[in-house]
């Protein structure tokens, strides 16, 4: 009796991930931000039955790379996914070392611009500016993570008016600790704890749902203990899922692909921005 149990929920779980639709959905291309000769876009992915007088919630993600490298279109799948669930998804392009020979502190004041771009032009992109999420893999868990938690580091002439932080956070392995004990240490120009959101959650930091592998090699698992712990402490629901034996991006490739989409959902779904399915 037990193994049979088992194979039908092992089948269950298998016919639950293969329903899932990751469609195919070219983004729009809307330019939010202009440095100097530099360009920077989002990459908008919409509803495949998109209705101009209807809006729509919204996630803005983030790609991860270190800060280095990395494209936007590192979370296409879970973009076209939110887009088939009904919201508007949004990838962002930000300044990388690798390409503009920046730091971790301007792919911060990217991050904020983009938030505070799609919130100050809500309505002619058709998003309601109470209902903005936003996630990130790794060092884009970090920007995301920032936006959410930390005040200031803005560039030069924002709106400050606008706010650029999300309702709540989707975060897929993310750099939380920016001390020695974390990670990216030597790249925050001894302003580590200007910018290292382990170090800086208080009382409002928005709910949060963290995916974790217990291999990660590259941002310790013990950070994003110390995170839920903090969270909590300040009265902020933070769901850390833990994968047991799984390393760093393991989130993109299946079954854990599916896996934590099924889970982001969930989230979504109990703090409004999604309906039930």
């Amino acid at each position: 009796m037990k193994k049979i149990t088992l194979c039908l929920l092992l089948l269950f779980s298998f016919v639950t991930m293969a329903q899932i639709k990751f469609p195919t959905i070219v983004p729009e291309v809307v330019a939010y931000k202009k440095i100097d000769t530099i360009g920077l876009n989002l990459y908008i992915y919409k509803p495949q039955n998109f209705d101009k007088k209807k809006t729509y919630n919204c996630m803005v993600f983030f790609h991860g790379g270190g800060w280095n490298g990395g494209n936007y279109k590192a979370f296409k799948r879970q973009a076209s996914y939110l887009a088939s669930r009904g919201m508007i998804a949004i990838s962002v392009e930000y300044r990388i070392f690798n390409v503009h020979k920046t730091s971790p502190f301007e792919a911060v004041e990217d991050a904020k611009s983009a938030i505070r771009y799609v919130r100050s032009h809500a309505k002619e992109l058709h998003v309601n500016p109470d209902m903005i999420a936003a996630g990130g893999g790794s060092a884009g868990g970090h920007l995301a993570a920032v936006c959410g938690n930390i005040p200031g580091l803005e560039g030069k002439n924002e709106d400050l008016s606008i706010s650029s932080k999300p309702k709540v956070l989707v975060l897929f392995n993310p750099v939380y600790d920016n001390s020695k004990n974390g990670y990216g240490y030597g790249k925050m120009q001894g302003r580590y704890l200007e910018i290292s959101p382990l170090h800086n959650i208080s009382k409002g930091a928005p709910p949060t749902i963290v995916f974790f592998g217990t291999k990660d090699k590259t941002t310790p698992v013990s950070s994003s203990l110390e995170y839920e712990k903090k969270m909590k402490a300040v009265g902020s629901r933070c769901d850390l899922i833990l994968y047991e034996g799984q390393p760093h991006s393991f989130f993109n490739k299946s079954p854990f692909l599916e896996k934590t989409v099924l889970a982001m959902d969930d989230f979504l779904v109990s703090e409004g921005f999604l309906e039930k399915k």
